[in-house]
């Protein structure tokens, strides 16, 4: 199956009160996991690259190539969208042209005023090549490539202004941070996500910063109109623990064991059945 734009479905994830899961690679093995997590599960799915991670894994046209041809050579039926995570204006415009089938213009940083005027750019160029457009509100806490928000929790009337530029699905901030949450977290503010689900017309919403949020939290979130969720840490920390484990039992000692295919393999795996995981969580398991 081709590549597909994220509009179809997240928009039947909003109808159907369930969510996709978007999962951020960093490379060919983390591509081949979420794509065989997603395929074992029967579920659409996002792969998103972060413009650092694009670059790291050889540019935009190199990472559009490989999720093509592994979509191919895996036998991937399920639909799958490919998804620049928190780009810039330049790299929103230049992944549109490149075959990324749906983009993020992350302009949160700038003046509200600013973010509007490009977002409407960005959502013009995209629309007219069937690629997908997420916009964001209220930065989201942590930091992601260089940008750092503090988690504040977005306006309303702003999210209304921002939905109303055409943009397919909103980013909005709730709480939520990218990284590792902190002990003294307070939690996803689900008064702010029901006011924002209120004015935006049912548009899909997503939440950044999925990883470490509680389960029940993260449901909650999508019965009021979540449907795209961001993971990216947990497949960091998993696969980093599966690989220290078989280092620390001395497996790449054993034969041949520090071949590559062999050295990655159960970092590779615990990716596959986070995926897996998460997906359950979501509800999108036989959504495809």
């Amino acid at each position: 199956m081709a590549l597909v734009s994220a509009a179809e479905m997240l928009t039947k994830a909003r109808e159907g009160k369930y969510a996709v899961g978007a999962f951020n690679t960093n490379n060919l093995e983390w591509t081949k996991a979420i794509l065989k997590g997603a395929q074992e599960s029967n579920a659409p799915v996002m792969i998103q690259t972060s413009m650092g991670a694009a670059k790291y894994m050889g540019g935009y046209q190199m990472c559009v190539h490989m999720v093509e041809d592994l979509i191919e050579s895996m036998n991937i039926t399920v639909p799958v969208a490919l998804h620049l995570d928190h780009g810039e204006y330049e790299d929103a415009l230049k992944c549109i042209e490149t075959g990324y089938t749906s983009v993020m213009y992350d302009g949160s940083h700038h003046p509200f005023e600013k973010n509007i005027e490009e977002a409407k750019d960005v959502v013009a160029k995209a629309h007219a090549k069937g690629v997908s457009v997420e916009c964001e509100v209220g930065s989201i806490g942590g930091e992601e490539d260089g940008i750092i928000g503090s988690g504040e929790l977005a306006d309303p009337a702003e999210c209304k202004a921002m939905s109303d530029t055409g943009i397919d699905f909103l980013a909005a901030g709730i709480g939520n941070i990218h990284g590792s949450y902190p002990e003294n977290w307070t939690g996803l503010s689900f008064e702010t996500l029901a006011e924002i689900a209120a004015v935006t017309d049912g548009k899909p919403l997503v939440l950044h910063g999925g990883s470490g949020i509680p389960v029940e939290q993260v449901q909650k979130a999508i019965s009021l109109g979540v449907s795209k969720i961001n993971v990216n840490t947990e497949c960091q920390e998993v696969f980093a623990a599966a690989t220290r484990k078989y280092i620390e039992e001395g497996k790449d000692l054993e034969g041949k064991g520090f071949d590559p295919r062999k050295l990655l393999a159960p970092g590779t795996e615990a990716v596959v059945e986070l995926v897996k995981q998460r997906i359950e969580w979501f509800g999108s398991k036989d959504k495809a």
